[in-house]
Parts: structure tokens; C-alpha cells; sequence
């Protein structure tokens, strides 16, 4: 696959992952009153008639205005309240550019709400936390009660400058898959950097920076405390915040969680290796599955093998569409297929049905599902944030890894992210920046025991620096578990009562792995 332009982020510097919310709930709202009949007597109807509602809410020193926070290729939206919070783009020039945040309030039912705030930190990096809010508010449903919820877009995503490149010259599709060329890479993000040049600079798109927008923030509405809850890319920014802002926070929850100690991107190749030979020694382990697939593993790298050798043009039905795509399929391609099905427990258990109709020529399974997944993320892999957090954060820390160049992803995203990082602005780096966090704040980490990019050893290493701290690993999950089985209920219990290790959790034992498709029409009885 060629490694170029937006290809390169969508194997590799979506680095996170995804931090998609996959909740698949539906936001409900409130129908709008009837009004009283015309005929009524007046006395009546004035009683009838309820007061009209509000159209602006003031909070500490900002006035918010009802909006509706749409939630993209769906026809749902969420009821908010919504304003734009100018800030400078450069903090160290009073003179810079003013940029515009996009935050929303998700209103607690409560008369008087508590005095702590929730705020969700979202994934990618890239993701909008205004995208997510029909999820959000289904999840952390029973906390609206009592608790607001703060959305804020973080700069450089959504409604806050969004840094998105238009397709280039040396900018190509999915479905140009070839050789790695750093030369067009570097090309791709100079033109991006091109296209951004009136109206972002993007040395001041990172996470440091947006820690101060969102305490500016947190002034800005009354210096409420928060209870922090980042999923994927969005426990980086929570741990950062914390770091610079202890006093702002009261409790916080990481799910999918990064370490500060890390570079993004280091472990990639060895993660998902290890999340895949999980998965399928569960095949091995089941006869029904053994039988009719014998090793998955091995003939994941046998089909390997043969693309490497072979790499060829292929035709699949589009899932979407229902047209004939024609596409070049070869081991990079398949290495990107294979990471992205990992990261949910339901694609996941589709891996070695996918894979052995692929190895014996039928690769409609595979690309089909991996079509559906990608055109999700379109708009996340577009992302020049994405660059700029990476570039300034990441990529100088990381070093050739020789030891990846034979697992399904290789070393294609450590060379990846060298070439646009070596046209890519770059930020300050605080040189406590990648120091593990140290606090004795309340912290609930949870993990998917199959996470392919963020496994359940990064969540031990943070909790090891954290004394009233608790990990809790989700059995047969993957990345972003939070919406899974009973954890919205944990998540609310540890909120209105921050003490982890007093948590009950045995909920949690009753989550299983999802079956492994036999055939098109599930797992074995």
C-alpha cells in the first residue's frame, strides 16, 4: 500500500486508534408542548399554557444558547447548549490570531446541578467531542441527573479550526495500495501545510496547549472541579491536564488507556501482533473452529506471504453501494485490514472466517467489512492535528524497530510518521511531558483484554504511579470499553462515590468473549 498523504494516517497516525464511541444508542428527546385550544376559557388556558423555554443559559461568565449537536452519517442529534469560546491561537503572543472553540453543554435534569462537572475527553487524536454526543448522552445517562457534561471540541478538530487537508496531487485513496515513498509523503504534508497557511499555524495544535484552552474554560463557567473521562487518545489529555491542573479535578476515569511514557506509535506492530495470536488461539483452543480453520495465524502470514510475493487487482462487492470495486490488494493493505477489524470484539470475531475465505479467493468477507469501517473514519484520518500532535509530542522518541519488520503491521507506520514528521511544524514539548503521572486523585482504568493498540499492560503501568487507583480489565473486549456490559453502571457509582477500590465490580464477570463465526450465519450452538 502507498504510504502517502492521508494512506500513511490511515494505517499509522491514527495513533490512538480510533476512541470511536460505538455505542449504538439513540439520543431521545423531549416533543415540543401542544398549545391549549383556541376555545378554551382564558383563565384555563393561561394555566394550560407552559412557560416558554429558555433559549440561552448563563454559566459562570458565558451565555450558552440551545442547539442541537447533529451526530454525522446519522440522522440523530442531541439537545445542548452550545457557545463559541474565542482563545489566541499562539498563548505566547497576545497579538496572534483568535481562534474559535466549539463547546456544548450537555444540561443536567437537576433544578440545581452538582457543583462538579463531567468532562469527556474524546480519541483519535482528531475526533470531535460534539460528534459523540447523541453516544455520550446515552452512556452516561444516569449521571445527567445530577451532573452536567462538558463537550468541548479541541482545537484543530470539529468546530474548533478544524485542520483538514484537501486530496493533493501526491495525496491517494485506500485503494491505491504500492510501494512506501517518503518522498510523496513529505510532498502530501507540505501541500497540507500549504492549504492551512491563512488560517492555522500549527506548531500551537497540541495536547499542552489544549489543556489550557479547556482550564480557560473551566474559569470561564464558574472554576467548577471536573471528573475527567478520556477514552483512547483522550486519556493523554486527561493525564496532562492533571498534571498542570490538580486543583481542577476531582476524579477521573481512563479507558483505553495511553501512558505518559509513551511514544506514539512504538508499540503498534508488537500490540496488535499480541491482540490477533489472542484471538485466535481461541479458534485453536475450540474444536469446531479448529476444524474448520485450522490455524488462523498462520494462515494470516501464509496469505501474507503470497501477497508480498504476488500482489494483485481484486474485485469485491461494496457493502454500501452494492458495485463492483476493483482494488489492489498486497500485504500492506492487508495489514491495515487486519488492525482495523481488531478493534471491536464483533469484527474481530469475523477474523478467521474473513481470512480463510480471502486465502482461498474470496475476499468480499474481508475488504467488504474493511470498506464499512474506513468510510467511518474518513474524516478522522484527515485530520492535520493528528500531524501536529505527533510531530511535536511523539515522533522524535521513536526509533527504528528492526525486531516488528516480520508481524502483519511491520515497521510501515514508525516510517510513516518519519517522513511527515520531517516536513511537519513542531510545538514545545514540556520537558515533564512524557514524566509518569504521579497524583492521589481518585482513578477508576479500565481495559479490553484483546486492545490492539492500547492493551491492558499500558493501564498497569499508569496505575502504578496512582495509590487510590484501580484497573479493571473487560474479559473478551477490545479498544473503548466503557458502553460495554455493566461499566456505564460502575462508571456512575464511581463518579457519585470516587473511591475505586471499594468499587463492586463483579458485574463485570459475566462478560464473555463474542463467539467466533463458523460460518456467514454465526458461531457454533
Amino acid at each position: 500500500m502507498a504510504l502517502k498523504g492521508r494512506t500513511a494516517i490511515r494505517l499509522g497516525a491514527v495513533l490512538v486508534g480510533l476512541g470511536a464511541l460505538a455505542w449504538n444508542r439513540f439520543h431521545r428527546g423531549e416533543p415540543p408542548a401542544m398549545p391549549p385550544a383556541p376555545a378554551a376559557a382564558s383563565a384555563a388556558a393561561t394555566k394550560a399554557v407552559p412557560p416558554a423555554k429558555p433559549q440561552s443559559w448563563t454559566l459562570g461568565s458565558l451565555t450558552l444558547t440551545a442547539c442541537d449537536l447533529a451526530q454525522p452519517n446519522s440522522g440523530l442529534s442531541t439537545a445542548a447548549w452550545c457557545a463559541d469560546f474565542p482563545v489566541p491561537e499562539n498563548r505566547a503572543d497576545p497579538h496572534s490570531r483568535t481562534i474559535k472553540l466549539k463547546l456544548a453543554v450537555l444540561r443536567s435534569r437537576a433544578q440545581v446541578a452538582s457543583k462538579d462537572m463531567l468532562v469527556f475527553l474524546v480519541g483519535g487524536p482528531g475526533q470531535a467531542a460534539t460528534d459523540s454526543a447523541s453516544q455520550i448522552a446515552a452512556v452516561l445517562q444516569p449521571l445527567l441527573a445530577h451532573r452536567d457534561v462538558l463537550l468541548l471540541d479541541q482545537r484543530g478538530t470539529g468546530g474548533s479550526n478544524q485542520l483538514t487537508c484537501k486530496e493533493s496531487a501526491d495525496t491517494v485513496s485506500p485503494d491505491d495500495d504500492s510501494t512506501f515513498d517518503a518522498a510523496k509523503m513529505r510532498n502530501a504534508a507540505a501541500e497540507c501545510l500549504k492549504q492551512l497557511s491563512d488560517r492555522a499555524d500549527p506548531r500551537y495544535y497540541t495536547t499542552t496547549i489544549a489543556t489550557q484552552d479547556l482550564e480557560d474554560v473551566r474559569k470561564a463557567i464558574g472554576s467548577p472541579q471536573f471528573d475527567l473521562l478520556g477514552v483512547s487518545y483522550g486519556t493523554r489529555m486527561a493525564q496532562q491536564y492533571l498534571m498542570r491542573y490538580p486543583a481542577a479535578v476531582r476524579s477521573m476515569v481512563l479507558d483505553s488507556v495511553v501512558p505518559n511514557s509513551l511514544a506514539l506509535g512504538e508499540d503498534f506492530a508488537r500490540n496488535l501482533d499480541d491482540a490477533l495470536k489472542a484471538q485466535f488461539a481461541r479458534c485453536t483452543a475450540e474444536p469446531a473452529c479448529k476444524k474448520q480453520f485450522g490455524d488462523p495465524d498462520q494462515t494470516l502470514y501464509q496469505l501474507r506471504d503470497a501477497l508480498r510475493a504476488n500482489p494483485h487487482e481484486v474485485s469485491f462487492r461494496d457493502p454500501q453501494s452494492y458495485r463492483t470495486v476493483k482494488r489492489i490488494l498486497n500485504e500492506n493493505s492487508l495489514a491495515s485490514v487486519m488492525r482495523m477489524f481488531a478493534y471491536t470484539p464483533a469484527t474481530a470475531a469475523l477474523l478467521p472466517l474473513s481470512i480463510d475465505a480471502a486465502a482461498h479467493g474470496d475476499v468480499g468477507p474481508l475488504l467488504g467489512q474493511a470498506k464499512i469501517l474506513s468510510s467511518d473514519l474518513a474524516e478522522l484520518m484527515g485530520s492535520g492535528m493528528q500531524y501536529s500532535v505527533i510531530c511535536s509530542e511523539d515522533a522524535d522518541l521513536l526509533t527504528p524497530r528492526p525486531q516488528d519488520a516480520g508481524t502483519i503491521l511491520g515497521t510501515h507506520m514508525i516510517d510513516a510518521l518519519g517522513a511527515v514528521c520531517s516536513v511537519w511544524p513542531k510545538g514545545a514539548r514540556p520537558a515533564d511531558f512524557h514524566r509518569p503521572l504521579k497524583t492521589d486523585k481518585p482513578v477508576l482504568l479500565l481495559a479490553g483484554q484483546y486492545d490492539p493498540v492500547t492493551p491492558p499492560r499500558y493501564a498497569e503501568e499508569v496505575a502504578r504511579g496512582l495509590p487510590n487507583a484501580r484497573v479493571l480489565v473487560l474479559n473478551g473486549q477490545a479498544h473503548s470499553v466503557m458502553a460495554v456490559g455493566c461499566a456505564p453502571q460502575l462508571v456512575q457509582r464511581f463518579i457519585e462515590k470516587p473511591d475505586p477500590k471499594a468499587l463492586d465490580a463483579s458485574c463485570l464477570d459475566r462478560l464473555r468473549p463474542t463467539p467466533i463465526f463458523i460460518d456467514f450465519n454465526g458461531s457454533t450452538p
